[in-house]
């Protein structure tokens, strides 16, 4: 295998590939890119038998091959070299390894054999449809910060996306909670989504999905099945295996009878939010807010640390509440908000918070409070 290839264009290649790469690895072969050339276009395949990325890339090719090198060494190298430079890349299966040029600079890398690379078994899907790239980007990007991390409740690590029935007709659901907040975001259905079965996406596989979808005008060929799920552009293809696992019903924590509403500016929320739990104990974080006629006091009560407390003008009609939340959950949720205001419903002290974007409903947030 003989290349050239634009460094630039071979950073962004290797860079979305060592990302899918597990740093400790018991396997040595899994710590590798495959780089297979031919015609006029290089691929790169990263895996850690979970997620598999392949990244093709326009290239020169004298000599058409295949190799596998370390990704995350690769990785380095490339990006330390200089802007613009054409990098020659040399299978020489003589000596096991795979020279690396630019300019003055070159590299000899060990490489393994490409028989050795798992490569992901194709799945049946029994659903594929094309969805914009910028729909698919808002249902993650404001669903996986409700993303559980503990690992005994496997089935609430990922991003559970279904069909459902909103609003305004059938959608594109994606939902995540921990159980002590809980994120709803809907989309509208694309055409031939219809029949697609429910699937909860796992946390790492959201992370790499964020790569595929920096382009608002793209548009994304998704596949889906009950065990894996595959996202494509045409330079692209990002397949993962599903969570094996039943999502809770969602539907029952979400409040319906909260009344008493609040609605305040998300970001002056936030920023006071963040002010005021500066000097909370980092254990709890807890903020209490109070809220009367038209005034929000946000306080923070810290026996070791002091206290804080700050006043915001809002538009609140109904009689008084005292409610506390963990400052962190309630910051996370500000930070979703891209209109204007949020509109936050109570019910009690003790119940769950619903919290919307305006007036609009496709966003749902809820958050569990806690005492104060």
């Amino acid at each position: 295998m003989k290349i050239s290839i634009e460094r630039g264009t071979l950073l962004r290649a290797v860079g979305q590939a060592q990302s899918v790469v597990e740093r400790r690895n018991t396997i040595p072969i899994l710590a590798n890119v495959l780089i297979e050339a031919e015609g006029e276009a290089v691929s790169f395949r990263a895996t850690d038998l979970d997620i598999e990325v392949i990244d093709r890339v326009p290239a020169q090719v004298e000599q058409p091959g295949a190799t596998t090198v370390p990704a995350v060494l690769l990785h380095e190298i490339v990006r330390k070299l200089p802007d613009g430079a054409l990098v020659q890349l040399h299978d020489d299966s003589a000596s096991g390894r795979l020279n690396v040029r630019a300019g003055r600079s070159s590299f000899a890398l060990a490489t393994l054999p490409r028989e050795d690379f798992p490569v992901m078994a194709s799945s049946e899907y029994s659903s594929n449809f094309t969805a914009p790239a910028r729909d698919l980007r808002r249902l993650f990007d404001k669903s996986k910060f409700a993303i559980s991390t503990e690992e005994t409740r496997y089935y609430l690590n990922g991003v559970y996306m279904h069909v459902a029935d909103g609003d305004n007709g059938p959608a594109l659901r994606c939902v995540a909670t921990d159980g002590h907040r809980l994120a709803r975001i809907d989309a509208a259905l694309p055409e031939g989504a219809a029949g697609m079965p429910g699937v909860i996406v796992p946390r790492k596989t959201v992370g790499e999905l964020r790569k595929l979808l920096e382009d608002d005008e793209a548009q994304i060929a998704v596949s889906v099945s009950e065990t894996k799920l595959r996202f494509a552009t045409p330079e692209i293809t990002l397949t993962s295996k599903v969570i094996d696992g039943t999502f809770p019903d969602y539907s029952r924590v979400i409040p319906a009878g909260n009344t008493r509403r609040l609605e305040v500016d998300a970001a002056e929320f936030a920023r006071a939010v963040d002010r005021v739990a500066t000097v909370s104990s980092e254990r709890a974080r807890a903020v209490k807010l109070a809220l009367d006629e038209d005034r929000l006091v946000l306080s923070v009560n810290a026996p070791d640390s002091g206290a804080a407390e700050e006043e915001l003008a809002v538009a609140y009609g109904d009689e008084r509440l005292e409610i506390g939340f963990n400052a962190k959950y309630l910051l996370e949720i500000a930070s979703q908000v891209d209109r204007e205001n949020a509109v936050f419903l109570f019910n009690s002290a003790a119940d769950p918070t619903l919290m919307r974007e305006g007036n609009d409903s496709s966003a749902v947030y809820v958050v569990m409070p806690m005492r104060v």
